[in-house]
């Protein structure tokens, strides 16, 4: 007999646009975290993709950048910039 495990599959990684957001706005990640009242290094595991955010800080950091959500983070990759704004590499 075989045992049935109760694992949720593994979530897709979440994608952001905080080190583009902050570089905009001349932002340290010490800035940054202070500014949503977290560890820098927080702001750093986020920007990896190596920790998910609640969506308490999800809504701290939509709330100071003045941005939906969505505009910041993503189950899929963004289009970079440059093809958004010029379409696609020259």
């Amino acid at each position: 007999m075989v045992a049935k495990t109760n694992r949720r599959p593994t979530p897709a990684p979440l994608h952001n646009r905080l080190p583009v957001l902050r570089a905009e706005r001349g932002l340290s990640r010490q800035d940054l975290a202070a500014a949503v009242d977290v560890n820098y290094q927080t702001i750093g595991y986020l920007e990896r993709g190596e920790y998910a955010p609640s969506l308490d800080l999800a809504f701290r950091l939509s709330e100071y950048f003045g941005l939906p959500i969505e505009a910041i983070f993503s189950r899929t990759p963004f289009t970079p910039l440059s093809e958004t704004v010029y379409g696609g590499p020259t």
